[in-house]
């Protein structure tokens, strides 16, 4: 087959994932139907992007003062934090991060609590903390429902999690249990929230205006600061205009306002998924999938003889699910043009002789449509959640391994949500410096102070 002809073969293979501007103000309608669904009492339960409450009214200021602990579970690993405030926008951390086993993450939530709570005990120790009283804010980043500051009921586990005897239960008083069974490290949990929550807190520190927090990881979620009146779940004290708003965008797309732009790999990833049907949105984005992707439609473009040899050794490695993994797909795309170092490094590591550049091109296009198609779909929820807030100007803080580690997602990003946030509003993307350990920290400053 000559090149131009794979050339086009391939393009015609990726047309689907290429959203054209028609499509994507659509997919802006409908997301932000769902998010007046969720802040409203009447539709909340059927609502796919829920809006939960996170019960945080009060933004840093940049001038708290303290020492604070920080949990931050959210993944495979979990952060234990020591974030010392000094005002003046200023913060000294301490961190380190723990590993949390397959065995762990699939066993008795009691399991998973004790071994969270003798990792907080061995930081503390290493830290000379033994004997201090801390408050500590946990970040909890999986879909969770909050009747409180420091009360939170998990609604379901994601992210390979499947630990029983935690759903529906309040996490707060889990993590609590755990620590007073050791009864050796004093510490008050004052605060829960999730991953976004702390995004936004972190960067609020250091600018005002930011207003949303976003993570594109392992999973992929947003939170913003809505107007009280907007949300009919929650009773806002006197005097307090603004909640941060825990969206769970993760899961748009449940009850098929994503069905008109997903792809037959989007569906095979979905059904082979441990949580069918849910997380959609999460599904076409995140790095849990991105790479999934990609191999899926390698093996058709090979099946289908577009592009690489097909048969023996290399086909087998393949064709192993999530063999293909995400960071490749980012290493894929760091080559410089024209050169395909990475590209030919991996692909020959999977097996295949001698892969050409016109092959290796073939790949970083096919890399570049589903990791542009992701960043057009956040693009899609940051813009409807800026043109919602609607000020003068907002800073969007976003932090997560695929937005910090793809060399061009901030690129794909921003350029599309140029396109979509209305002309009289300026926005900005802010990369969060320290997580949301750091934002978990302030949020019990904010809370404790």
């Amino acid at each position: 087959m000559s090149n131009n002809n794979i050339k086009r073969k391939c393009r015609a293979l990726m047309e689907e994932f290429i959203l054209d501007n028609t499509q994507l103000l659509e997919i802006n309608r409908r997301f932000l139907n769902e998010l007046n669904r969720g802040l409203c009492k009447k539709t909340h339960d059927q609502a796919d992007v829920k809006c939960f409450v996170t019960y945080v009214q009060d933004l840093p200021t940049g001038e708290e003062i303290g020492r604070y602990m920080a949990l931050d579970l959210g993944g495979t690993n979990f952060r234990v934090l020591l974030v010392t405030l000094k005002a003046h926008h200023e913060a000294d951390i301490e961190s380190k991060t723990y590993a949390i086993s397959q065995e762990i993450m699939t066993g008795p939530g009691v399991d998973l609590f004790d071994h969270i709570a003798e990792c907080l005990a061995v930081f503390m120790k290493e830290q000379d903390l033994i004997d201090e009283h801390l408050h500590l804010g946990f970040t909890f980043s999986f879909p969770c429902k909050q009747v409180g500051l420091t009360k939170g009921y998990l609604i379901r586990w994601t992210k390979g999690f499947n630990c029983p005897g935690v759903e529906n239960e309040d996490v707060v008083q889990l993590l609590r249990e755990a620590i007073k069974r050791r009864g050796d490290i004093n510490i008050s949990v004052v605060a829960i929230l999730n991953d976004t929550t702390g995004t936004l807190m972190s960067c609020a520190h250091r600018n005002k205006n930011c207003h949303i927090g976003t993570i594109i990881g392992t999973g992929c979620n947003a939170c913003y600061l809505e107007r009280v009146e907007n949300v009919e779940l929650f009773d806002s004290p006197p005097g307090k205009p603004y909640v941060i708003v825990n969206a769970e965008m993760g899961a748009f797309g449940e009850s098929g306002a994503l069905d008109f732009v997903r792809t037959e790999y989007d569906r095979i990833i979905d059904r082979n998924s441990m949580n069918p049907g849910k997380q959609i949105y999460e599904k076409m984005i995140s790095g849990m999938y991105m790479g999934e992707i990609v191999r899926l439609v390698l093996l058709k473009a090979i099946e289908q003889k577009i592009l690489l040899p097909k048969g023996g050794k290399q086909i087998k490695n393949l064709a192993k699910p999530e063999s293909f993994e995400t960071r490749f797909v980012s290493e894929i795309e760091a080559d410089n043009e024209g050169e395909y170092t990475n590209c030919k490094k991996i692909l020959t590591d999977f097996g295949f002789s001698k892969p050409t550049n016109e092959d290796c091109a073939e790949v970083r296009y096919i890399c570049e449509c589903v990791s542009q198609r992701a960043a057009h779909l956040v693009a899609c929820s940051q813009a409807t959640m800026i043109n919602k807030i609607d000020e003068g100007h907002t800073t969007v803080g976003v932090d997560g391994t695929v937005y910090r580690l793809h060399p061009r997602f901030n690129e794909y990003m921003e350029e599309k949500m140029k396109e979509l946030v209305n002309p009289n509003i300026g926005f900005n993307l802010m990369l969060s410096e320290d997580g949301s350990g750091r934002g978990a920290a302030l949020v019990a400053a904010t809370v404790t102070d």
